[in-house]
């Protein structure tokens, strides 16, 4: 049974704190909620034992679902994340993350996102503390006992997803454990998982790298890379090679088939920029690939799984949680869960005007929001007739947080846009207090 909030007061509540956070994703709870009454009201909601993180998500999830209605397949991307609370020792309830001087807890996440690269919303979040056994003593654990069955877990609410709609779990190489493919072939779920060198071999008992170097270069491409915190974006010079390969299962795997027949796409950067590590995804998957066609689609598939890692940068630095002063880990979860949904707005927002530019802005802006912006950058008192697009209005944004649009700059990316949206709020406030009531005159 999917948990809940217990009553609409609470899920009315939830939905002001999310509006409310959304306007100032980086600001604290006072500096958000300026009235005490309401910032006690927001610390009561975060303190409440009748509200979980699992129930906050769960809340979120519902409105994922429904905005994937009518589409013919969405992308599943997983991705883990931690949150270091090492700088605040008085906060209780913590865990080990890395080594037992640091100490937070984590979240694996489940982004929806669209085909061509929208992300669509929250699928599912886990969250949980690392206890302080020895890792030795985990890896005799069976794989259900163990902390990367988060990869299963993740999967939660696919079966609830819109009749119709094919799901397609796209996750990076920490997910390349054959327990976990055995799974997803069990489900009958589509994937893309990116390979481990040395994670899998054939029935011959060869290594899946060296099985898939044999084969002969079939197409070579260029591809885009997405800005990267150790690169910018860049074209990148592929060569392709893609086909059908046996892996045979390990010796301490406890998975239902002793072999999994799954096809590979393969790509490795040529002529790499001095400096710069040469790209190399080999990507397992379930779908057919046997035209180049298919084999690019897959790899541009696998190249939006950057959008959950860009989902880990709006919580951390945009809505800055690792700053915040709660003293209790359920209660930071509980924020995770809130902070979660307004990260998710901004990521959508951002990549939303790349893919439908020319769409209205009254998609992602009310009426107060796109008129103030749009007589704020005109230095005008003129509205015009229709609303600008999405793609003005989010350069617009852009602009209010420091993106200059010079040619050859692109599109503003998130960190410009939620600078902007809160400096866009301060004018929609200020345009709003200017506007005379509704009713002036009709008395």
């Amino acid at each position: 049974m999917i948990a809940r909030l217990p009553d609409k007061r609470l899920s009315q509540r939830l939905e002001q704190m999310v509006d409310q956070l959304s306007q100032r994703p980086e600001a604290s709870i006072p500096q958000v909620f300026e009235s005490w009454h309401d910032a006690k009201a927001a610390y009561r909601f975060l303190s409440n034992e009748r509200v979980t993180h699992e129930a906050i998500i769960a809340e979120g999830s519902i409105e994922t679902r429904q905005r994937l209605q009518g589409l013919d397949q969405v992308l599943l991307v997983q991705d883990t994340v931690s949150f270091n609370f090492t700088h605040h020792p008085a906060t209780e309830g913590l865990g080990r993350l890395e080594n037992d001087y640091i100490s937070g807890f984590f979240a694996h996440n489940t982004l929806a996102v669209s085909p061509d690269g929208v992300p669509l919303g929250l699928l599912n979040q886990n969250v949980w503390v690392r206890d302080q056994e020895k890792s030795e003593s985990r890896r005799e654990r069976p794989f259900d006992e163990k902390e990367s069955y988060k990869w299963v877990e993740g999967l939660a609410h696919v079966d609830d997803l819109p009749d119709g709609l094919q799901p397609i779990v796209v996750c990076d190489a920490e997910a390349h454990i054959y327990d976990f493919l055995d799974e997803l072939h069990d489900r009958e779920l589509d994937y893309i998982v990116r390979g481990s060198d040395y994670r899998s071999f054939t029935p011959e008992g060869q290594p899946l790298f060296e099985t898939v170097a044999q084969q002969a270069v079939q197409h070579t491409f260029t591809l885009q890379l997405k800005r990267h915190p150790e690169r910018p974006v860049r074209e990148a010079q592929l060569e392709l090679r893609f086909g059908e390969v046996t892996l045979r299962r390990p010796q301490r795997s406890q998975a239902r088939q002793a072999e999994l027949t799954v096809w590979v796409v393969d790509v490795q950067e040529i002529d790499a920029p001095a400096g710069e590590e040469p790209i190399h995804w080999l990507l397992l998957t379930s779908l057919p690939v046997t035209s180049v066609a298919q084999a690019q689609q897959i790899v541009t598939w696998y190249s939006h799984r950057w959008l959950v890692e860009r989902f880990h940068y709006v919580l951390k630095s945009g809505c800055q949680l690792e700053e915040s002063q709660l003293r209790q880990a359920d209660r930071l979860q509980r924020l995770l869960g809130v902070y979660s949904l307004v990260a998710w707005r901004l990521l959508w927002l951002t990549y939303q005007a790349r893919v439908t530019p020319n769409e209205p802005c009254t998609v992602a802006l009310t009426e107060a929001e796109w008129q103030a912006l749009y007589l704020f950058m005109k230095k005008t008192t003129r509205l015009p007739k229709k609303p600008p697009s999405l793609r003005q209005a989010t350069r617009w944004i852009g602009q209010l947080g420091g993106f200059l649009g010079r040619k050859g700059d692109g599109e503003p990316g998130v960190k410009v846009l939620w600078r902007g949206w809160t400096r866009l709020q301060d004018i929609v406030a200020t345009y709003t207090l200017l506007q005379p009531p509704k009713d002036m005159g009709n008395a």
